[in-house]
């Protein structure tokens, strides 16, 4: 069996599978479109100050800058921010099984340490940046199975993202294999525990854990290059761990689980938000047609709640406020995500209107994949159901080109200017056949503040 540290030190750009590679580019471009927008989120504007006043740089390491927003500091304080920046929004790439995201973590933190290379002349090429992607999104998605698998307590992608970013860092920094054994149990060791349904429950800015997963992994990494130890990672080495990494590099669970978010809120909404959008569609229905709903769904699901939030962070992390504005708006995109959405009366009324019911067969086969039925209650008096269905964007139902491309054009239009948007999206897209003056010019790209 190859041991997660053998992987992290041998993979190759030509050993990762084309269909690896399209996922992580569709990631990338996907990641900064989401991050445009948390950019301008009072999340991201706390973290960056702290950054900046607690994370300064040091001359012995090339600084970071932070993105969209050019200030330098260390890696871990670029690492961050970036990751709070893009867990402020909840629209980046997920996967139901590991129970989280990975891309909100592995993409600010192998950023932060990318551009910091480049401030010490050591610049790195897309091919290169693509390896470590590849590593750090398979090393976290099977540290959070094993995780999840031997745990009784539902833990944050914070915790298991800390581990794959400590394994990408540590292949950028060139590693040896026992020095990256170190980095990935100090992560593990170091990372947050946090429990994920306390957030669920009192939804505040703490969301996902990644803030702190990410930094913890890109420090685990500069700590066992210096020396310091921390092995074994138990949630990626020893026989308790071993079923869940025993076809590692053989098979990808990159390839496997990876899903997106056509909406910028919680997945486990997301099955009820599209069975929600098509009855309104298929039946021209308007919100005043609505009297009630009904939402059968998993466990998970019904603890979202959210009839009435009194903040985003609490809109985020709800269920009944999401499917309401479908109802009546029609579509969940930026401007849903303004401070006046939440003071909407005929989406107050609508969510205030719903009922959430737990089904033990949703919530028993809500593993891999997330089930919800609705049922909208008309004027009329008739009652129209929807079929039982899972969300839009899982490998099984795909988001289309033109659909991410529409999705990344909602979220950066009037943020940052065409021009910029267009040669961000193209260049990750095809990152990996980037240079590493072309990969400087695309982080360039990225760490520039917003133009509003």
């Amino acid at each position: 069996m190859t041991t997660f540290s053998e992987f992290t030190g041998t993979l190759t750009y030509d050993a990762i599978p084309e269909e690896v590679r399209a996922i992580l580019r569709r990631s990338f471009a996907d990641t900064l479109g989401v991050a445009v927008v948390g950019a301008t989120t009072e999340v991201a504007s706390i973290t960056r100050k702290i950054a900046d006043r607690l994370w300064r740089p040091s001359p012995e390491v090339g600084a970071a800058r932070m993105i969209f927003d050019g200030r330098p500091v260390s890696p871990a304080g670029a690492a961050f921010a970036g990751a709070f920046t893009v867990d402020s929004i909840d629209g980046h790439d997920n996967n139901s099984p590991c129970k989280g995201h990975a891309g909100s973590a592995v993409f600010p933190a192998l950023l932060a340490v990318a551009d910091s290379l480049r401030a010490s002349g050591a610049a790195i090429s897309g091919r290169e940046f693509m390896v470590a992607l590849a590593v750090a999104y398979e090393v976290a998605y099977r540290a959070g199975l094993t995780l999840h698998g031997t745990v009784s307590d539902y833990h944050t992608s914070g915790a298991w993202t800390a581990v794959g970013v400590a394994a990408g860092v540590s292949r950028l920094l060139g590693l040896s294999q026992q020095q990256t054994r170190h980095a990935a149990g100090i992560a593990e060791y170091h990372g947050p525990r946090s429990q994920m349904m306390r957030c669920i429950d009192f939804p505040t800015m703490l969301r996902d854990g990644v803030g702190w997963g990410a930094p913890s992994g890109v420090m685990a990494a500069y700590l066992a290059e210096l020396g310091f130890t921390g092995a074994p990672a138990i949630t990626a080495e020893g026989a308790i761990a071993e079923p869940w990494w025993r076809d590692l590099g053989d098979a990808w669970r990159v390839a496997e689980d990876t899903s997106y978010k056509p909406y910028p809120v919680c997945r486990w909404a997301h099955p009820s938000i599209d069975a929600a959008r098509d009855l309104m569609r298929d039946n021209s229905l308007s919100s005043k047609d609505v009297t009630r709903v009904r939402i059968q769904t998993f466990h998970y699901a019904v603890r979202l709640a959210g009839h009435n939030p009194k903040t985003l962070d609490e809109m985020s992390y709800s269920i009944a406020f999401p499917v309401a504005t479908m109802i009546v708006r029609g579509k969940i995109g930026p401007q849903e995500l303004l401070p006046e959405i939440l003071q909407d009366e005929e989406i107050r009324r609508i969510s205030e209107a719903t009922e959430l019911v737990e089904t033990e067969h949703y919530t028993r086969i809500s593993v891999g994949k997330r089930w919800a039925d609705v049922t909208l209650y008309l004027k009329d008096g008739r009652e129209i159901i929807s079929e039982p269905r899972t969300p839009k964007g899982d490998r099984d139902d795909p988001m289309t080109a033109e659909e991410f491309h529409t999705k990344y054009v909602n979220f950066t239009t009037d943020l940052i200017g065409k021009d910029r948007a267009d040669e961000m999206e193209a260049m990750s897209l095809s990152f990996d056949k980037l240079d590493s003056k072309g990969l400087s010019r695309l982080i360039g790209v990225i760490v520039a503040p917003l133009d509003r």
